[in-house]
């Protein structure tokens, strides 16, 4: 097991699912003895419904992250050569793009769940917009490993927070590193007794656990924001459903009643017809027979 591999299922998964499988993935490696590979496996930031949202574009939608990266690579072109006509048609390309794979996103994301709210849109378009400009978060896009959205606002690198692609260089960005862990400058480090369990292993830093903590936490808020927005949905059509198929069900039942009147009505006419049957049957037996016996009691020549 290798810290790539870790970090390309790790963030193929859904936010949920990510404490879980990391937690797992963690104890796997100290049991193989790697424990330094352990404690950068916990060190990976779960991430946001929107850097999720992207990474699955990235793994589900190739194609259409490789025409929107295409047209970055001609912006950033035109803009190199000042070529303002050519600006303003990819300016317009560049909306339409943008808007088709954001659309693109939310569909793949309700396929497995998970229905977009709006800001979360809005943060994948901005990302987007910013892979356009910037060919740092154009690499991020392209790894499909962000653990949070990128923006940009046109001067310098995009913020972005991505995990590199062989776990050790980063994507230096403008507010954010690029690695899920947070940078850390050199600290003097106090002697204090060997502890040969713990020879490998860096000190812990309190305020880090905590600062992760928090952000995996409001990236369950966003998480569960988006799962209630979906249940809310969700019931809203059942509910809508529940009713149509209540006045059908009353339709129905008067439908069944005034048939069931219907038949006890036909169900009387017909007993009554058939008594008059019966009897006007009996009655021509009766004179059919009283015809035979006159017939046989005239005299022959008569």
């Amino acid at each position: 097991m290798t810290l790539d591999q870790v970090v390309a299922e790790l963030y193929g998964l859904s936010p949920a699912e990510f404490v879980a499988v990391r937690t797992e993935r963690v104890r796997q490696a100290r049991d193989a003895g790697d424990k330094a590979l352990a404690a950068t496996i916990g060190k990976l930031r779960r991430p946001t419904v929107a850097a999720w949202a992207l990474n699955l574009l990235s793994r589900e939608a190739s194609d259409e992250v490789r025409a929107l990266l295409e047209v970055g690579d001609a912006l950033r072109d035109a803009q190199r050569r000042l070529s303002a006509e050519q600006l303003r048609a990819l300016t317009t390309q560049r909306q339409k793009v943008v808007n088709a794979v954001t659309r693109k996103a939310a569909e793949l994301a309700a396929g497995r769940g998970h229905h977009l709210t709006e800001p979360v849109l809005r943060d994948i378009g901005a990302s987007l917009q910013a892979a356009l400009a910037d060919q740092t978060v154009a690499d991020g896009l392209r790894a499909g490993t962000l653990t949070a959205a990128a923006t940009y606002e046109g001067f310098g690198p995009a913020a972005l927070i991505a995990v590199p692609n062989d776990g050790h260089r980063s994507f230096r960005t403008r507010s954010a590193t690029a690695h899920p862990t947070e940078d850390r400058a050199e600290k003097p480090v106090t002697p204090r007794r060997a502890d040969p369990t713990a020879a490998d292993e860096p000190a812990p830093d309190p305020q880090a656990e905590v600062r992760r903590e928090l952000e995996e936490m409001l990236a369950e808020v966003e998480s569960a924001r988006a799962a209630v927005t979906s249940a809310r949905s969700t019931h809203a059509t059942a509910a809508a459903d529940l009713a149509d198929l209540d006045d059908r069900i009353e339709a129905l039942r008067a439908e069944l009643t005034e048939a069931e009147h219907r038949h006890r009505f036909t169900a009387a006419t017909e007993r009554s017809a058939r008594e008059t049957l019966q009897r006007a049957q009996k009655h021509l037996d009766g004179v059919e027979r009283r015809i035979e016996r006159a017939r046989k009691q005239l005299t022959p020549g008569v």
